[in-house]
């Protein structure tokens, strides 16, 4: 499926997906990393003003959504552990999936290497699906980071 920028016109699609996404992070004992409101409204059009995120779409539906963004990542600053180097890198940030279209994760991941290869991407450690795909993706875990709620995130980069 191609991949192009989100624009407003996506946000009922893109709220519902967010929402599916977290009843199942709910239903899978991840309750508590995006609880019941994360991402909100505003962050999505902070995002699509941005031009950071992305939809994953035919031409029915939008499957996937994810943000992407280039350059430091201020969460990022501090790590307990060790990247796996210092060059520029782009985030992925904010993915999800309708439960319909598979493969979100890897299409996204090879958008994203085209533009960045250097990514480096976080997530809950309750989030065990996340975690088996990125690690199945080629990710190394490097350590854990602290989101701006202070909430821990472990962390990880890969070199596409």
């Amino acid at each position: 499926m191609p991949v192009r920028l989100a624009t407003t016109a996506d946000l009922p699609e893109i709220l519902a997906i967010y929402q599916y996404a977290r009843t199942q992070m709910i239903k899978n004992n991840n309750p508590t990393q995006w609880k019941k409101t994360h991402p909100t409204k505003e962050v999505i059009l902070a995002d699509i003003a941005a031009q950071d995120l992305y939809v994953i779409y035919d031409d029915e539906t939008i499957g996937g959504i994810f943000a992407f963004i280039t350059g430091e990542d201020t969460t990022y600053q501090h790590i307990e552990g060790q990247w796996l180097n210092a060059d520029p890198y782009g985030t992925i940030h904010r993915i999800a999936g309708n439960g319909k279209v598979p493969h979100i994760f890897e299409q996204a991941l090879a958008f994203c290497a085209q533009l960045e290869p250097n990514i480096k991407i976080d997530t809950h450690q309750d989030n065990t699906i996340m975690r088996h795909l990125i690690t199945k993706n080629g990710f190394e875990y490097c350590g854990i980071i602290q989101t701006d709620d202070g909430t821990d995130r472990l962390a990880y980069q890969k070199r596409c």
